[in-house]
């Protein structure tokens, strides 16, 4: 871990932070769908603004390194659309029966939103002894995962109609996406407490 980077000034709506914001206005959309699950065309809306929003997550950081245009409000920013956006669709998920209540699968929902809100806790109290926490290679292949797995249950009994087993495929990937969680979780803290023992 290491003091982070300055970062120059970039206007609030350059193109990166708009797709970011973007993201963000996503998640209304798909949670406002989500009050309507058993309509078929409706979970292809969600399925379809969920994926919009995903690709943004890829973009985003890609065009803000491209151009140089790197900034403090996008650095903040990207997680908070990340984590709002898993969040809310896996609570929706669950609340519809996707996930259900009574299968095992619900439990890996719970471990990936346990994780985010410690590591975001986490990057919280470093950032106020001015320490980065970088993103790892693996935590980056956990988002794609979660996302890939949030997209099969978004369509549903939808994806079930044009791809037998959609929803079997996005719950077994949600439990991939939960066990690489744990791990990157663990590698997370444990270097938050080994920063934390070298400043006692």
């Amino acid at each position: 871990m290491t003091s982070p980077a300055p970062t120059k000034r970039t206007s609030p709506l350059s193109l990166p932070n708009i797709l970011t914001y973007g993201r963000i206005a996503a998640v209304p959309v798909v949670v406002a769908c989500l009050f309507w699950p058993e309509v078929i065309w409706v979970r292809w809306v969600a399925f379809g603004a969920f994926a919009l929003a995903a690709v943004t997550d890829y973009f985003d950081g890609y065009l803000a390194r491209a151009w140089g245009q790197q900034s403090s409000l996008g650095r903040m920013l990207d997680p908070i659309a990340d984590k709002l956006l898993v969040s809310s669709c896996l609570l929706m998920l669950t609340a519809t029966g996707t996930i259900t209540i009574g299968n095992l699968s619900v439990w890996a929902a719970i471990v990936i939103l346990c994780r985010e809100i410690l590591v975001s806790g986490l990057r919280e109290f470093l950032a106020e002894l001015r320490v980065s926490v970088p993103v790892t290679r693996l935590a980056k292949w956990k988002t794609t995962v979660q996302l890939l797995a949030i997209g099969f249950l978004l369509a549903g009994p939808a994806g079930d109609a044009v791809l037998p087993g959609c929803t079997i495929i996005g719950l077994v990937l949600l439990w991939v996406s939960a066990v690489v969680t744990l791990y990157t979780g663990y590698d997370y803290f444990r270097s938050g407490v080994q920063h934390l023992l070298e400043d006692a």
